[in-house]
């Protein structure tokens, strides 16, 4: 069974990937959208944003405070979430 495989010009390509940047919308729903699939649109993506890099405005104070913060939360709920697996494994050992 072969597969059909469409191809797409770099301008597609670059205008699917903007698409998502600049309206700021998920892959996902952008891809259904377009017919894509999900994981391709979301490499083109991650390219336009490296070839793009510069062109990202700096940060602002109260933008940088926010990031450190949600960097914080997300180092708390990854201590939390091995926390709660070893105890998960603890009682299903436990109650064997």
């Amino acid at each position: 069974m072969s597969k059909n495989r469409r191809s797409f010009t770099p301008e597609y390509k670059e205008e699917a990937a903007k698409l998502v940047v600049e309206s700021n919308r998920p892959v996902a729903s952008v891809a259904r959208e377009l017919q894509l699939n999900e994981q391709t649109l979301r490499n083109w993506v991650n390219g336009y944003r490296e070839q793009h890099a510069a062109d990202e405005p700096p940060l602002t104070v109260s933008e940088r405070a926010r990031l450190r913060e949600l960097e914080k939360e997300v180092r708390e709920l990854r201590m939390e979430k091995e926390f709660l697996g070893k105890a998960a494994a603890f009682f299903a050992s436990e109650y064997r």
